[in-house]
């Protein structure tokens, strides 16, 4: 078969990869929907030779691996001794893209991710991932798509959305709250719709008029620009002097970081979801003096990705409308030039 990785300095190559065949306890998913992810372009933009086309040396794949880390299709062959309550040919399944021991205290809850053994194989970087006809995985990472849900939002829940839901469950998001959410690029704009739907009151910033035109689409109550406003002062202004009772940065950025802190009211909390760089905070007025809770959220769980999935269905929230461009796996060159200017919104290869 023919498949995507990237071999560094924002070049994609397609190489063979022989068909895969599942062993014991694992399946192979024919993939229908593999999503275009912001942390992909660490990849892409690497130096020659840092990209996923140099991850598998050493890593037990022994060349290049795969790209994409949010897969989600159809199962299309079962190894032996898979339970079929775990999974069966034909059943429509999202992937959780992590692989750990599989025994410790946090892979036996879903959490693969934070693997106590370490070790731990993240598809789409150092495991073969989504961008290909198929994918072979454990049957452990197999979560069920509910039928009322499209391959390409069981695709989107398999990473952006479902962080955003993770983290706004973390937070405790009801509809007593105003939540200020910093950053409206997929993840962002995907807790937005989600907070909405859980009955908050959704300030959503960007610096994009674009996006913050499709956060007010997505059920944002308030749009604030940081380069055009005062972003604290605006948030308060919109609270009555008080702050928002729930912040969430989407974006990494040092500045909006900072930012949500501050725009936190007493007695708040404030969740760290976007990866990279620092911040710098002033800890007695910013933290100690407001009493204030400072959490962050790596992704999810596979009990938390299903349960995402199933509010998803319940509420009837439009996920599949966060993708602005649908392509064929063949036009990933294209696909990854555009992603890379960082301008539109988000992307899906449908097989």
């Amino acid at each position: 078969m023919k498949a995507a990785v990237f071999p560094g300095d924002r070049e994609v190559a397609f190489l063979d990869f022989p068909d895969p065949t599942p062993g014991p306890g694992e399946v192979v998913l024919q993939i229908k929907a593999s999503g275009m992810c912001g942390s992909d372009l660490k990849y892409y933009r690497a130096p020659k030779g840092g990209g996923t086309a140099a991850l598998g040396i050493g890593s037990g794949i022994g060349g290049p691996v795969i790209a994409g880390h949010e897969p989600c299709g159809v199962v299309a062959a079962v190894g032996a001794g898979v339970d079929p309550r775990l999974a069966k040919v034909g059943d429509r399944m999202m992937c959780h893209h992590y692989k750990g021991c599989g025994v410790c205290e946090h892979c036996r809850v879903g959490w693969s991710q934070l693997c106590a053994e370490g070790g731990i194989v993240v598809y789409g970087a150092t495991g073969h991932g989504a961008h290909a006809p198929y994918m072979k995985v454990p049957a452990s990472t197999m979560v069920p798509l509910p039928d009322a849900l499209s391959f390409e939002t069981g695709a989107a829940i398999s990473c952006g959305t479902g962080t955003a839901y993770g983290a706004l469950r973390r937070l405790g998001t009801s509809g007593r709250d105003t939540i200020a959410i910093f950053g409206q690029g997929p993840v962002g704009l995907s807790a937005t719709q989600l907070a909405a739907a859980m009955g908050a009151r959704v300030i959503a910033l960007d610096v994009s008029a674009e996006r913050l035109g499709r956060a007010k689409a997505f059920g944002a109550a308030e749009t604030v620009d940081p380069r055009s406003n005062d972003p604290i002062g605006a948030i308060k202004e919109l609270t009555h002097g008080r702050g928002a009772s729930l912040t969430l940065d989407t974006s990494g950025s040092p500045i909006a970081r900072a930012q949500a802190v501050r725009s936190t009211r007493t007695w708040g909390t404030c969740c760290f979801v976007g990866e990279g760089d620092q911040v710098t905070l002033d800890v007695s007025p910013d933290m100690i003096r407001k009493q204030l809770a400072i959490i962050a959220s790596w992704t999810f769980s596979t009990v938390i990705q299903a349960e995402c999935a199933q509010f998803v269905a319940d509420h009837k929230i439009k996920v599949d409308e966060l993708f602005t461009h649908r392509w064929k796996l063949d036009q990933a060159r294209e696909a990854y030039a555009l992603f890379d200017r960082q301008t539109g919104g988000k992307g899906v290869f449908l097989m």
